[in-house]
């Protein structure tokens, strides 16, 4: 049990350490700043950060979300981002255990929580984002290729059927950014379960913005790149049984 806790705790730790340089990129690559060589900053001041101001989760609390410099508010994106991308990491290990496939799910749901942000805000999905995942999808293969047929049918299995949709409407009925997501995420996850990513995705995109249009009046334009990451980390986890489910359901 020693053991358990410990291991779930520096799992944890790492994930809220990557969490705080995933909003480093939700900050930066929308407005083309770079996120290796620019120091981190006050977005407000430019006070450049302390390494004491950098703690995940708890320098934020230390300061009681504001600035140490200039007293401005800083979103509470930061210390979310941060924690939702621990308990993520959290997930994956208990679902997938300790493997290679753990660790490329861990770095394929940071990318995810990305995309999703940007998406949500600015209605792009960044191109990183979507190489990134790419990478992640040749090691796949590498590491499984025995199955390798599953992953390169998966690239094509959902973004060819997007692509002709987006020829058919020139572009207004699919984004880019959402088609090459398909397409990288199938090359990771293979095509029976990016198939079931992609209902998943548009389920729970169709639900939740129609409940908003409703509710906030949300224009009827949505940004399907957060709901289509929901799917993709749901399928990659928790796809198979539920294939398999209905599959045995027939």
């Amino acid at each position: 049990m020693f053991y358990t806790i410990f291991f779930a705790a520096v799992v944890f730790l790492y994930g809220i350490v990557i969490g705080s340089f995933l909003n480093v990129c939700i900050c930066r690559l929308p407005i083309k700043e770079n996120i290796v060589t620019t120091r981190s900053h006050c977005m407000s001041c430019g006070y450049q950060l302390k390494w004491y101001d950098l703690v995940p989760l708890f320098s934020w609390l230390a300061l009681r979300g504001k600035c140490r410099k200039c007293g401005a508010k800083i979103s509470v994106q930061y210390p979310i981002v941060e924690a939702l991308n621990g308990i993520l990491y959290l997930v994956v290990f208990w679902q997938c255990g300790v493997s290679v496939r753990a660790v490329l799910y861990c770095l394929l749901a940071s990318s995810l929580v990305v995309i999703s942000v940007i998406d949500w805000r600015t209605f792009e999905i960044p191109v990183g984002a979507n190489i990134f995942i790419g990478l992640l999808g040749a090691v796949r293969i590498a590491t499984d290729l025995a199955d390798w047929k599953d992953y390169i049918i998966g690239f094509f299995s959902v973004s060819a059927v997007l692509f002709v949709i987006y020829i058919v409407t020139k572009g207004r009925g699919i984004g880019g950014g959402d088609i090459k997501l398909m397409a990288v995420s199938g090359l990771l996850i293979g095509w029976e379960c990016n198939v079931l990513a992609f209902v998943i995705g548009c389920i729970a995109g169709s639900v939740v913005h129609i409940i908003r249009m409703k509710v906030s009046k949300a224009d009827h334009v949505l940004a399907l790149g957060p709901y289509l990451s929901i799917g993709i980390f749901v399928s990659a986890l928790w796809g198979e049984k539920m294939i398999n489910w209905y599959m045995a359901m027939l």
